[in-house]
Parts: structure tokens; C-alpha cells; sequence
């Protein structure tokens, strides 16, 4: 990388983990904080105000994406960052689960992913995208650990409205990222076909991955439905569990190494496909487990490797999606790929309660198994873009 590429990588990661951060920090404490408010014990109503977030996300993100193609990206990410700030700040204040309901689609409608991952794309260069795209997911992922070890013991300090006014403070912190951090982004290049939907639609290979970040994310929320009950069966109690959790996403990490060396030798698509799979026995673990007495020891290598497939593909995909789309309709193809990203949290965590409602866990974890070999069949055919040139078949 050079040094504009790291300091582009390092700043735009660092605006999606204070974002990401504040959004961790309030889901661990949500659903038994809300009850407290007035309204919060109708469960139809705590759902919504916890779920509405991905619901307005996925909503916007594609026209957030389009807008960044047309008047540049940093105005667009500090628009979305503004307006998640301003949603922040109105759950802060809420005194009633409505309010909270209000704050929380507000958050969502700064839809901001498609615009950073598009500039992040723009101030990299193909052979080094991945690697930038790998710095994005693993600050994510140490959010998310961080969060499981600091949200409980923030909210007994400062409470939910507290860590509320902290995710706003943290999003004007990004906005301050992105206007003195992160270099200064490309014109929008005329004469491209800027915000081609129907371009974007109509491409195979996009929309494959589009259909990958789909189920990638609503198996993830699906089966996180489960796993920390079989955490507390194996013999670890809620407080304890960061203590899986960080382990393994900070040893999953060294599996990005084997996928960049794969990159620079041309098995993308090998190690690519291989990360599904790993998916795919994660789910089967899962399964197993769930259908007797998990063991806490076996519980830890699943997740390992759980991570070790998620991370792989968090850096591989946007990287890719960013390599096939041409630099004019980049913002449109990836508000396209974090709609999907988006709406698959939102069909994962409604969808992943309803079956462990309706038939159990071993349901939920056979129909995320079956859902991650649905995509690995769509996958396949997949033609990986060559450096510097965006490839693939149009429909």
C-alpha cells in the first residue's frame, strides 16, 4: 500500500468502527433496557424499535449510493453520518418506546456504507482493495467483540439513553474523519452512465454477490438467535461469553492471511469458495451441537471457524462488487450490495426467531446450512475480475 492508500484505509475504517461501535454497544442491552420504557412491555413494539434500523438502512442505502455517484462521496457520508447522529441523539431523549422507535429509523436512514465502501474502492487500488476492504471488516468485527466486553458494564453506569448520546458523539467524530482524516476523493468521472440501475440489475456477477451479502448477513443474525443459548447450555453464563467471542474473532484474523497470499497468486476464487464451505460446516456444527448437550470446547472451534469464513468473506466481497462495478457506478452498484446487506439482517433476525419459535434450533441451523449451499451453487460460476479491468457477464 502506499501511503495514501493506508491513510485512506485507515480513516474510512475507522469512520465504519465508530459508527459500528456505537450501533454494537446498544443491541447486547436493547431488548431488556427498552422494557422500561413506557410501551416497552408490548413485544410487537420492542421488535419493531430494535429491528426498524436495518429496515430504514436497507431502504436508503441505494439512494445514498446513487447520490455519491452524482455529488461526490464525502458530501453524501457526511449527510448520512449527520442524520445518524441526529437519530442518536432523538433516542438519547426519548422518554416513551415510540421515541425510541423514531431515534432508532433515524439511525438507519443514514445509510451511509454504500458511500464509504464506494470511496474506500476509489483510493485503492485493485491489488491492494482487498486489503483495505479486510481493514473495514476486521474493525467491525473488534467492535463487535469490544461491545459484548463494554456495553453491559456502560449501561449499568450511564444507561441506555447514555450510550445513545455516545453513539451520536462518536458519529460526529466521524464526520470530523471524513473531512480533515481521509484524502480527498475523486471527482465524479462524466460520462460513465453514473447510477445505471438497470446496469447494475442486469449484471450476473454483482448480482451474485448481491445475493451472497444477503445470506451472508441473514444467517449471521439468524443463528446469533441461538448460539448464545448454547453458550449458557455448554456451561457459560451471558457475562462470560465475550470470553469466546473476542478470542476467536481476534484468531480469526490470521486466516485473512491466507486469503491475501491467495489473492496474489490467483486462487481468489478457490479461497473465496472455500469460506462458503467453512460456512457451510459451521451450520452443520451448530446443528449437531443443538440437537444434544453442547460442549463448550467444541462450541469455541465453531465459532472459530465461524469467524475465521465471515471475516474472509467480509473483505472478499465488497472488495469484488467494488472491482466489477466501473468507477461511474460504483456508489449505485454498492448502495445495491448494502441494500442486500441490509434487508438480510432485517430477514435474518425475523425469520431466525420464527423458526426457533415454531420447530427449534436444529431447524434454524438446517435452513441457514441449506441457504449457505444455495449461495455456494450461485457462486460458483462466478468469473473473478482481473486487476485494473472490470469483467464479468451482463444478463
Amino acid at each position: 500500500m502506499t501511503a495514501t492508500e493506508r491513510r485512506a484505509s485507515a480513516s474510512l475504517a475507522s469512520i465504519f468502527a465508530l459508527r459500528m461501535l456505537g450501533l454494537f454497544l446498544v443491541l447486547p442491552v436493547f431488548a431488556l433496557e427498552a422494557r422500561r420504557y413506557p410501551g416497552g412491555e408490548d413485544p410487537v413494539w420492542l421488535g419493531l424499535a430494535m429491528g426498524i434500523y436495518g429496515l430504514t438502512q436497507g431502504l436508503l442505502q441505494l439512494p445514498f449510493g446513487m447520490a455519491s455517484d452524482r455529488f461526490g462521496r464525502k458530501r453524501v457520508i457526511v449527510l448520512g453520518l449527520l442524520i445518524f447522529a441526529l437519530g442518536s441523539f432523538w433516542a438519547a431523549a426519548a422518554t416513551d418506546l415510540m421515541g425510541l422507535l423514531v431515534g432508532r429509523s433515524l439511525q438507519g436512514a443514514g445509510a451511509v456504507s454504500a458511500a464509504v465502501t464506494a470511496l474506500l474502492a476509489d483510493l485503492n487500488r485493485d491489488e491492494v482493495r482487498t486489503k483495505a476492504m479486510a481493514m473495514v471488516g476486521g474493525s467491525i468485527g473488534l467492535m463487535f467483540a469490544l461491545s459484548l466486553v463494554v456495553s453491559p458494564l456502560l449501561t449499568g453506569w450511564i444507561g441506555l439513553s447514555g450510550l445513545f448520546w455516545l453513539t451520536g458523539v462518536l458519529a460526529l467524530v466521524g464526520v470530523g474523519v471524513v473531512i480533515w482524516g481521509a484524502p480527498p476523493a475523486p471527482e465524479p468521472v462524466l460520462g460513465q452512465g453514473r447510477g445505471r440501475l438497470r446496469d447494475v440489475l442486469a449484471h450476473a456477477d454483482l448480482m451474485r454477490l448481491n445475493v451472497g451479502v444477503f445470506v451472508l448477513h441473514a444467517v449471521q443474525l439468524a443463528m446469533w438467535v441461538s448460539v448464545p443459548a448454547l453458550l449458557v447450555q455448554a456451561g457459560l453464563q451471558t457475562p462470560e461469553h465475550w470470553q469466546v467471542y473476542l478470542p476467536a474473532v481476534s484468531l480469526s484474523f490470521l486466516f485473512l492471511g491466507v486469503v491475501f497470499a491467495a489473492e496474489r497468486r490467483g486462487y481468489l476464487k478457490k479461497v473465496f469458495l472455500l469460506s462458503i464451505v467453512l460456512m457451510v460446516v459451521v451450520e452443520l456444527g451448530l446443528l449437531v451441537q443443538s440437537a444434544g448437550t453442547p460442549g463448550l470446547t467444541w462450541m469455541v472451534v465453531v465459532l472459530w471457524v465461524f469467524f475465521c469464513g465471515f471475516n474472509a468473506l467480509e473483505a472478499t466481497q465488497p472488495s469484488l462488487a467494488s472491482r466489477i462495478a466501473p468507477q461511474g457506478m460504483r456508489g449505485t452498484a454498492m448502495g445495491v450490495y448494502n441494500t442486500l446487506q441490509s434487508l438480510g439482517f432485517f430477514v435474518g433476525g425475523l425469520g431466525g426467531g420464527w423458526l426457533v419459535k415454531s420447530w427449534g434450533s436444529p431447524m434454524l441451523f438446517l435452513c441457514c446450512a441449506g441457504a449457505m449451499l444455495v449461495w455456494l451453487c450461485v457462486a460458483w460460476p462466478m468469473q473473478m475480475p482481473g486487476r485494473g479491468r472490470p469483467i464479468g457477464p451482463v444478463v
